[in-house]
């Protein structure tokens, strides 16, 4: 593998890393970045690379929350079960069966149908607009301000949305931010549970991959998978901060400008180019 190769794996998995978080849809622009920078490799490792990058962003999240995520305190000879954790547990499996079940059945079409810049660019103009939408009135108060005030029924909500994420463009975190925040979670709110959702929907959806690609990689394909989660994992760290920092005190309609311009602008360089 060539150092220009490697390069371009690193910036595959910087773009990964900040996009994965931020609700602007990390395998659109993944897609997007490899109509111009391809990567050398064979196209059903590439569609496996696509979604198994993402492992490096989900132990950003299993790092960075352990204390909230981990459900044991072994130090305690009795009652070592954090129940308040196995709940939130629990409302995590139940926001993460709508979009498992839907994925399972639909992996295959989706990969063949919508898998290309055009979808991409209409997501993104469409979830920017709905995400000015939400937010029109910045001022507004909404109830559940944190992630344990979540209740069963708004998991489920959310965990519906979450289903729209499985249209390249869409973004996995915006779906799922703007379903937190229509059932009245807070911005932080919403972005803590999106997160928590990351971990079984991007392990299972590797796993998915993982199965259909097979088990057998050559060394260049196992170097380009550890450079690209590695890049992701240290760049989700800063992105995953930085978003929690953001969302305290602004609100999404930057983020739903950036969509409509991107969209845009690719919608432009396809058509007119």
């Amino acid at each position: 593998m060539t150092f220009v190769e490697l390069l371009k794996v690193v910036l595959i998995g910087v773009v990964e890393g900040i996009t994965e978080w931020l609700p602007i849809s990390s395998t659109g622009h993944m897609i997007l970045l490899n109509e111009w920078i391809k990567l050398q490799v064979s196209e059903a490792f590439w569609a496996f690379f696509l979604v198994a990058i993402q492992l490096g962003a989900i132990f950003a999240v299993i790092v960075l929350f352990w204390t909230r995520l981990f459900p044991f305190d072994f130090r305690k000879k009795s009652s070592f079960i954090k129940k308040d954790i196995m709940v939130l547990w629990g409302k995590i499996f139940v926001a993460t069966l709508p979009a498992a079940v839907a994925g399972i059945l639909f992996d295959d079409w989706l990969d063949a149908h919508l898998y290309g810049a055009t979808t991409v660019s209409v997501a993104l103009i469409a979830y920017g607009i709905w995400f000015i939408y939400l937010e029109r009135d910045h001022e507004r108060t909404f109830p559940v301000q944190n992630v344990s005030e979540i209740t069963w029924r708004m998991a489920v909500f959310i965990g519906l949305f979450q289903v729209l994420a499985l249209i390249p463009g869409t973004s996995r975190s915006g779906s799922t931010i703007i379903g937190g925040m229509l059932a009245g979670a807070s911005r932080p709110a919403a972005a803590e549970f999106t997160f928590y959702l990351a971990i079984p929907v991007m392990a299972g959806a590797s796993l998915l991959k993982l199965l259909k690609f097979g088990f057998v990689f050559t060394g260049t394909e196992l170097a380009i998978l550890l450079l690209g989660m590695t890049t992701a994992f240290v760049v989700s760290i800063a992105s995953i901060r930085l978003l929690l920092n953001y969302v305290r005190n602004r609100d999404f309609k930057a983020f739903g400008f950036y969509r409509i311009a991107l969209g845009a602008c690719v919608l432009a360089y396809f058509y007119f180019a």
